[in-house]
């Protein structure tokens, strides 16, 4: 099976439920979000692929986060790192690196384990899943077309999550369930 055969199945079956602590300490759980779009973004502040779409000059995802979550989209940022490993953050880690950022998720849900990550197939940060409202996932994948670390890029790539959003929310299908997702591993534990 080729590998947008095999993403492609995997877009078409249920998110896996989970429950994660959030960068404040509130417990957060996908079925909290039930009847809602939500998008899944596995971040690692630290790589360089990341830095990219959250470049302070260009600030691409917060604005897409903003902007999406004007239209009732909840928005999950995902740290997937161990202890130990590039991007891993505590709690305390978590709220600060929000504020340098200047990041507007819905909350920063913390993976140390890797659970949810393994759970999703999340290869890379950045690492994109779109949810519908019964709960599946319509898009897993990379963020954009331009495989990467310029920020000065993101202005001339076609954004893949923007694309299925704006479907979806128009009640269109979405263009594709899958891109290829690149950018660093997810530092899971070893």
């Amino acid at each position: 099976m080729k590998y947008a055969d095999r993403e492609a199945t995997a877009a078409a079956n249920a998110a896996p439920a989970f429950r994660l602590t959030d960068a404040t300490g509130t417990q957060r759980s996908l079925a909290d979000y039930k009847g809602k779009w939500v998008v899944l973004e596995w971040v690692n502040y630290d790589c360089p692929f990341v830095k990219k779409q959250y470049d302070a000059s260009h600030k691409a995802m917060q604005a897409l986060q903003q902007a999406y979550a004007a239209k009732g989209v909840v928005w999950l940022s995902i740290c997937s790192s161990a202890p130990g490993n590039q991007g891993y953050m505590s709690q305390a880690d978590a709220l600060r690196r929000l504020g340098e950022q200047g990041a507007h998720p819905t909350a920063l849900l913390l993976d140390p384990t890797g659970e949810v990550g393994h759970a999703y197939g999340a290869k890379t940060t950045p690492d994109m899943r779109v949810i519908d409202p019964q709960g599946r996932i319509v898009y897993a994948g990379a963020i954009d077309s331009i495989r990467s670390m310029n920020p000065g890029d993101v202005a001339g790539a076609t954004n893949h999550v923007v694309a299925v959003l704006d479907a979806v929310l128009a009640g269109k299908p979405a263009p594709y369930a899958s891109q290829p997702p690149y950018g660093c591993s997810v530092k899971y534990a070893k």
